[in-house]
């Protein structure tokens, strides 16, 4: 009997200790996300790759929400839709793109494509997290 409560005791204490992130930031590498490198690449030197990369990173953190909330993190619709509605954005994804990162996105109309979808991040993002409102409903009105 004491052996299988030290047992049970001894997996119950290693079972907390298993780190676990409430959001899907991107796959890890080196205990770097992928959002991390990628975003500081991106505001460090700005490139088209870099507009490419970010697009298709915010996509499939979109599409494939994970972490123990299974959901989007805050922030990252905002992000996206604000990236997707910069002047020439779909016109420097259409130019510079590589055709996998094509593949995110069905449509081959970008400037459409990214004006729509731009617009629903924004709105996503206040829905997901309604405390965002007070910065983005006023950007929405302006765009709208």
């Amino acid at each position: 009997m004491r052996k299988l409560l030290a047992i049970c005791a001894s997996a119950m204490l290693l079972s907390s200790c298993v780190p676990t992130s409430m959001y899907y930031w991107g796959k890890m590498t080196d205990g770097v996300s992928k959002y991390e490198q990628l975003t500081y690449k991106h505001y460090d030197q700005q490139t088209p790759e870099s507009i490419c990369e970010l697009l298709v990173l915010y996509e499939d953190m979109v599409s494939n929400p994970g972490g123990s909330r299974n959901t989007v993190p805050p922030g990252i619709c905002a992000e996206y839709g604000f990236l997707m509605l910069q002047p020439n954005t779909a016109e420097i994804f259409e130019m510079y793109a590589t055709p996998k990162q094509k593949k995110a996105f069905e449509n081959s109309e970008y400037g459409a494509l990214f004006s729509e979808k731009g617009i629903k991040m924004l709105e996503m993002e206040m829905e997901l997290y309604p405390e965002s409102v007070t910065f983005i409903g006023p950007i929405l009105k302006r765009l709208k």
